[in-house]
């Protein structure tokens, strides 16, 4: 597996198991075709989610990203998301209050862009939440789909994530480039994607 040139599309997938929780990544071209694999990351289904690393081959010996809690079992901590040495690369977190009813997210980077980010549709968010206090739904999957969108203070779209139809959670994740050229880390990108999906409940 090999690290993507500048891209803007990657598709992000999760296969869900008895035991663990799997994550691919891919990158995506211009026409829409998804590439090999660029980052996986495998997880026990029970573990708790403060940590989650990226490797770049299949026996997960290569690390290529991950993101980690400042703190552990906070409702509103604050995750780094590192390069493969450690080195952190960008930082992202639940805004509580706003998420009652509209999950909402902050994320900044290094270079000091902040971007908000929330649920592209206020009535699927109220549905959600509806369907999560359902005492007979237990594991079953959420029947709705929902997008994120992050935009940076101008408005301009820094991230979008959305959901698609199929037997397991699937992305589409788009990460624009800028007039100026400027465009969010990739792997700042795709850990907040990840997060989305595995931090929900959270």
């Amino acid at each position: 597996m090999s690290q993507p040139a500048v891209n803007e599309r990657f598709s992000l997938s999760q296969k869900i198991t008895m035991m663990v929780n799997r994550y691919e990544i891919r990158a995506v071209d211009a026409s829409g075709a998804e590439g090999p694999v660029i980052a996986v990351a495998q997880q026990k289904r029970m573990a708790f989610k403060e940590q989650v690393t990226f490797y770049s081959d299949e026996a997960r010996t290569q690390p290529v990203f991950s993101f980690k809690a400042r703190t552990r079992m906070d409702l509103g901590a604050t995750y780094d998301v590192l390069d493969a040495a450690g080195n952190p690369i960008g930082w992202f977190r639940k805004d509580f209050g706003k998420s009652l009813l509209r999950s909402s997210w902050h994320i900044g980077t290094p270079d000091g862009l902040q971007a908000f980010g929330t649920e592209r549709n206020k009535n699927i968010a109220i549905l959600r939440r509806v369907w999560d206090l359902l005492p007979v739904v237990g594991d079953i999957p959420l029947p709705f789909i929902f997008h994120f969108d992050f935009n940076a203070p101008d408005g301009s779209l820094v991230l979008s994530s959305e959901r698609k139809r199929s037997l397991r959670d699937r992305y589409d994740i788009h990460m624009p480039q800028a007039s100026n050229g400027w465009q969010l880390d990739w792997r700042v990108g795709l850990g907040m994607a990840v997060a989305l999906d595995a931090l929900q409940s959270r």
